[in-house]
């Protein structure tokens, strides 16, 4: 008898090792943001470290999925949820539908079709594999008014999502962004500025007019019935003026007045170009931590699935007569602990949807999500001396420094030239009418010119000079310091770069490894033969295995973003 009841339960628990078995089988694999990697990553790995890259170990699915039915209505539910999933990312997804930290993910059971090997751009551009460009909907634009505030809670209620591809937000910020828009007026004033210098190149004519009307009053000891008498000397007259006058010798002040002008709006042209790279920097970055938000939501959502399994295990062992109560109490534990990580990833989801929201000043009713899958976004075909040279060519932050030191030089002349004469002419004609009983015209003119020299101005004008000659040197030593700066940064993205490569190959596989560990080791505690501290340190090491993976892809992009902002790939002259 007691065989027998051993016999019954060695059944059970077979017949429940497959049915875990299936699931995680159908759990561990890969999503298709991890799994639309390039191949174009692997080739440039295996050239780069020359090591054979361990197979991935998958079993044939559909053995197991015919074991239950649960599982036929599950596929047939994910298809059914991926299938929503296409039709509804261009339509705005309402708040109601995002996931509660209690809920299940579901993962995907199809496999998707790995990418084509693929040339990456050179140097590549500062965006995913996925390049759409589709016109962007008008209610993700603020209010035009950039003054209004909201007054009522239901103003800045969230009332849903757009799912946006990386191009898509920087098509975004650069229509919408504050900064942006700050840098362009900017630029504007100081075209205004170089119009009123060159204004000094042209002589400056002005007419003038008056109307005047005189009475004459009388005053005499006699008594009067009035204090005074007008009497008809009433006279009215009008006048008119042409006056003409041109600056014909400055010893320099024009023109060195009109140079500055120039370089100081180069200058700002200059910071406009810095401000729209640092843009795309800043996006692109807010892009993948949302990304990495999204996928740390996944992971999590798979590791209380995972422990929702394992708490499964040990109460159907302890049902049998076979388990503990220790393992039960371990896997809710467990359980608990995923459900806590979960809740802080949907925390943290929510703000990295803020940030990219904020930063690319979206509609106070919205948010977005991320469309692009996590992916590799291309690959750097530059060595780390040419980068170093394309980034001492591009970037406008070195080019600033120059057009300050013309300033500045600039500045010093005008300085000196007030000390010089000013030369002007200067011509008059005037006309002017009494309207009296006869028609008298009067008109003169003049003609002549002008000349001043500054004798002594207590030492202004050189202490100007003096002035401008420090901000020219200090503008040549921050150069000095700018290129520095510069290749500092153009050797720690690209030391980034070479490891986060290598990373990506480190974690794929050590994933594997993971999930193969997590499968052992449930069969070895369904068996009898391990524990549930086995289970859950598989189940912590995989998750820790994807969040580590997700991180090398997502560290690669920052750094190929990086590096492409250090030499300024996108505004290239």
């Amino acid at each position: 008898m007691k065989q027998q009841h051993l016999f019954l339960v060695r059944n059970f628990c077979s017949s429940l090792a497959v049915t875990l078995l299936a699931t995680e089988l159908i759990k561990a694999e890969p999503a298709p943001a991890i799994a639309s990697e390039t191949s174009a990553i692997n080739s440039a790995i295996a050239v780069k470290s020359k090591t054979s890259k361990t197979q991935p170990i998958r079993a044939t699915k559909q053995a197991y999925l015919q074991a239950s039915a649960s599982f036929r209505h599950f596929q047939a539910s994910v298809l059914l949820s991926k299938s929503k999933v296409k039709s509804q990312k261009s339509k705005i997804i309402p708040t109601s539908d995002f996931p509660s930290p209690f809920l299940v993910a579901q993962q995907p059971t199809t496999k998707p079709a790995p990418a084509q090997p693929a040339k990456p751009a050179t140097p590549p551009n500062n965006a995913q594999p996925n390049n759409r460009t589709a016109p962007l909907p008008n209610y993700l634009n603020p209010n035009a008014n950039p003054l209004r505030f909201p007054t009522k809670p239901e103003e800045v209620e969230v009332v849903g999502a757009q799912p946006i591809t990386l191009q898509q937000a920087l098509a975004i910020a650069q229509r919408n962004s504050t900064e942006l828009q700050t840098a362009r007026l900017t630029v504007q004033r100081s075209q205004a500025q170089l119009r009123q210098a060159l204004a000094a190149r042209y002589p400056s004519l002005n007419l003038g007019a008056g109307v005047t009307n005189q009475g004459l009053y009388l005053f005499s000891d006699e008594p009067e019935p009035f204090f005074g008498e007008e009497t008809d000397n009433n006279n009215t007259s009008a006048s008119g003026n042409l006056s003409l006058s041109y600056d014909l010798f400055t010893s320099g002040l024009r023109p060195a007045n009109i140079r500055a002008a120039e370089e100081q709006l180069r200058f700002q042209q200059l910071d406009l170009e810095r401000t729209q790279e640092d843009l795309r920097l800043n996006v692109a970055n807010d892009y993948y931590e949302l990304q990495r938000a999204d996928e740390n939501v996944r992971i999590q959502r798979s590791s209380v699935n995972n422990a929702q399994a394992s708490l499964r295990d040990a109460q159907a062992l302890e049902q049998a007569g076979v388990g503990t109560r220790f393992a039960v109490l371990q896997a809710q534990v467990q359980l608990a602990q995923a459900t806590q990580r979960l809740t802080d990833a949907l925390s943290q989801q929510r703000i990295a949807r803020r940030q990219i929201a904020t930063r690319i000043n979206l509609n106070e009713s919205i948010v977005v999500t991320a469309a692009d899958p996590v992916a590799v976004a291309g690959l750097w075909n530059f060595s780390l001396e040419d980068s170093i040279v394309l980034a001492f060519r591009n970037r406008a932050e070195l080019e600033q420094q120059l057009a300050q030191r013309n300033v500045s030089e600039q500045q010093r002349r005008a300085a000196l030239a007030r000390l010089g004469p000013q030369i002007s002419l200067a011509a008059r004609y005037n006309l002017s009418d009494s309207f009296d009983d006869g028609t008298n015209f009067q008109d003169s003119y003049s003609l002549g010119g002008n000349l001043n020299l500054s004798l002594f101005d207590g030492g202004e004008a050189r202490a100007r000079a003096r002035q401008a000659e420090a901000d020219t040197a200090i503008a040549e030593t921050n150069f000095a310091g700018q290129r520095n700066q510069i290749r500092f940064e153009v050797e720690e993205a690209f030391s980034q770069l070479q490891s986060n490569l290598e990373n990506i190959q480190t974690t794929s596989v050590a994933l594997e490894q993971s999930r193969e560990a997590l499968r052992l080791a449930r069969l070895r505690f369904q068996a009898g033969v391990g524990t549930q501290t086995e289970v859950i340190d598989a189940e912590d090491d995989l998750t820790q295995a994807e969040g580590a993976r997700v991180d090398a892809i997502l560290n690669y992009n920052r750094a190929l973003a990086q590096i492409q902002r250090a030499i300024s790939s996108g505004q290239q002259r």
